[in-house]
Formats: C-alpha cells, structure tokens, sequence
C-alpha cells in the first residue's frame, strides 16, 4: 500500500475535518463567497496546512463549491473546514444575495422577444 489515492493525496479527508462528519453551523452553501481576511487578526492560532491553503486561494472571493473543486476535497470536508476558520475569524463568509419579490415579468418578456429576432 502505498498511502496516497490515485491523485496522489496523502492525507484522507476525514483526518482533515479531526474525524467530524458534519459542520459546526450552518453559513456555507455551494454558492457562498469566501474570502480571507487580511491581515489575519492577532490573536489567531496558526493554522493547518490544509488552512493556510484555504486561506491562499480565498485572497480574493471565491465560492464554496470552486473552492471544493479546487481543493480536490469534498465539500463537506471543505465547509467543515471553513468553519473552523470562520470561527477563528480568518475569513469572511457572504451568503449569496437574495432577491425579493417575484421576477419582473414585463422585463422577461422583452429579453424572450429580443432573443427571438437573433
């Protein structure tokens, strides 16, 4: 047994989250935006390896589910992860913008119409 999968990881995902299979709070979806915050706050601990990586790739805003893709992890594992940075206050999590109301039907029907004489 050579001790990495196929993609060459060494370190399986359950050894990352310290064996927890479920996140500690509920603000990660697919679509919310991380992004690292800079510079780090004093009192921080230091982070994993795996951590330090996050926090290299969410310089600038990046969604969960990238952020898995990138990783090669699962997004479990990923937003398990993400909060225990968040809760260290390395990074910022925005959820994603809701719009209220129901669509502008009017506008709609315009975009359909524009799109019909393409």
């Amino acid at each position: 047994m050579s001790g990495g999968d196929e993609a060459g990881r060494l370190v399986r995902p359950f050894t990352l989250t310290g064996g927890r299979t479920r996140p500690g709070r509920a603000d990660f979806t697919l679509i919310t935006t991380v992004t690292a915050v800079e510079p780090p706050p004093g009192r921080a601990v230091r982070p994993q390896p795996e951590h330090t990586r996050i926090l290299r790739l969410c310089a600038r805003p990046l969604a969960v589910a990238e952020l898995a893709a990138r990783l090669d992890l699962p997004v479990s594992v990923v937003v398990i992860m993400l909060c225990d940075l968040l809760d260290a206050g390395l990074i910022t999590a925005r959820p994603p913008r809701s719009v209220a109301g129901a669509p502008d039907l009017e506008l709609l029907q315009k975009v359909r119409d524009g799109l019909g004489r393409i």
